[in-house]
């Protein structure tokens, strides 16, 4: 063996060593540059909060359901005061009507930062607080929201869990405009169960 060869077989051992190196590292640089391109596209896409779930279509009261799973009728006297149309608008007011039209309750609204409760009161014409209320949020979906009252507050036993789903109902006095118009919703404009302005 001689000095070139041997020389040679160095270099290119050296160079091949060089060239692995690269390699190797390269992949893992992409690697890494990959995830803060995702963090940076994730922290622009916001997740939405529980009040933000909520404003983002009208409801409409479907169903309600005793302490025992059992179907109340939406006429009964102990739920007939939660039935309606409800218009949770995102600068915290609100606007509920009876599901003939008719006005119902109108006020101020927030819901707990964790989505567990929501708070209303209803003012009158005048904007003097007629009352307030505070309901257990037990579901909040985009599609359904059910709270729960207690018609006794001592005796949480006995309750009525009291469900909205989403509809495409336009709020009345608001021509067409509001919530619903067209099919339109705050979330994206997602499939609604409701039937338009149908009873």
């Amino acid at each position: 063996m001689n000095i070139t060869t041997s020389f040679t077989r160095r270099s290119v051992i050296a160079a091949s060593t060089v060239a692995l190196a690269a390699l190797a590292i390269v992949p893992t640089t992409a690697a890494a540059a990959a995830p803060a391109a995702s963090a940076s596209f994730s922290s622009v896409r916001m997740a939405q909060t529980p009040s933000d779930v909520l404003a983002s279509t009208p409801w409409k009261t479907t169903s309600a359901f005793d302490q025992n799973g059992n179907r109340v009728a939406l006429d009964d006297a102990a739920v007939s005061n939660f039935v309606g149309w409800a218009y949770f608008d995102a600068d915290g007011t609100y606007t509920m009507y009876n599901l003939d039209d008719s006005p119902k309750l109108h006020g101020d609204w927030t819901v707990a930062p964790d989505g567990s409760e929501r708070w209303i009161n209803a003012k009158d014409a005048a904007g003097d607080v007629l009352f307030q209320r505070v309901v257990p949020i037990t579901e909040l979906t985009k599609n359904v929201f059910t709270y729960r009252v207690f018609p006794d507050a001592a005796d949480t036993s006995i309750y009525y869990d009291i469900v909205h789903t989403k509809t495409n109902h336009v709020e009345s006095g608001t021509g067409g405009r509001g919530p619903g118009a067209n099919g339109h919703q705050g979330g994206g404009g997602d499939y609604h169960f409701n039937n338009g302005n149908a009873h």
